[in-house]
């Protein structure tokens, strides 16, 4: 399952996880994130120890300018703190799946 996490909780769900995890920076109105949505959703259900985070970039513009997001989606995986990728647009499943086993 895909959490929702607001700029409070970002700290101590995000930051302070022992997991990597990926986040999704998204707004409602967003054709391509609707599109990514289903994929992340299936992948929180096979690859448990990621964690899956969507961040409503409307919701939570300190985070979105924090971390830089121009455009949406973005995928930001976090590992220990640390920014450790980003990716930028829709990917396909097997870009994500690559992208995670490399982080992992």
């Amino acid at each position: 399952m895909v959490k929702h996490v607001e700029e409070k909780d970002f700290n101590e769900i995000v930051l302070e996880s022992n997991k990597l995890v990926l986040v999704d920076f998204w707004a409602t109105w967003c054709g391509p994130c609707k599109m990514i949505a289903p994929i992340l959703e299936q992948l929180s259900e096979e690859m448990t120890e990621v964690t899956f985070v969507k961040v409503d970039v409307d919701n939570n513009p300190g985070l979105a300018d924090k971390y830089d997001i121009s455009s949406i989606p973005t995928i930001i995986l976090f590992k220990g703190g640390n920014q450790v990728d980003k990716l930028t647009g829709f990917r396909p499943k097997n870009d994500l799946v690559n992208i995670i086993n490399r982080n992992l």
